[in-house]
């Protein structure tokens, strides 16, 4: 019976902590430096006036150089992390061993790394193109970073 008391105890205890804490929790909103409280409305932004053509040839040169460097790695050696063929080979691997679950997730990885090769070399194309734009706009050098 004495057990039952010390354990009752104990959850009122932590019920009341957890109560004080939460009327607590906004009142510490306010203070300085805390982090403010997510608002349940999104942010209702202005409409857009333009298609923010400046930004994007601003952010040009950046973005080619991502999509560029992914290609570089995906289409990269067997020594190069985060090839097509280091995954491979991770795949005859781990088939080679017998070990079906992990054949099975590296089979799927490899699946959809060999499906950003397109998306990328697609994205790559349109950057080109964007940057051709840019120039005859004169909205930037993209190619001078």
């Amino acid at each position: 019976m004495h057990t039952h008391r010390k354990a009752a105890a104990a959850i009122g205890a932590l019920a009341l902590g957890t109560t004080l804490i939460a009327l607590a929790g906004p009142a510490q909103a306010d203070a300085p430096g805390a982090t403010p409280v997510a608002s349940s409305t999104p942010k209702v932004l202005p409409t857009p006036e333009g298609d923010g053509a400046k930004g994007v040839c601003k952010r040009l040169p950046k973005a080619e150089q991502r999509v560029e460097k992914a290609l570089d790695r995906l289409n990269g050696p067997v020594t190069e992390a985060g090839s097509i063929a280091r995954l491979e080979q991770r795949v005859n691997n781990a088939k080679a061993a017998g070990h079906t679950a992990v054949y099975n997730d590296l089979n799927d990885r490899l699946t959809y790394r060999k499906s950003l090769v397109p998306t990328l070399t697609q994205r790559q194309s349109d950057l080109n193109a964007v940057a051709g734009w840019c120039s005859s706009q004169g909205l930037g050098t993209p190619n001078a970073q």
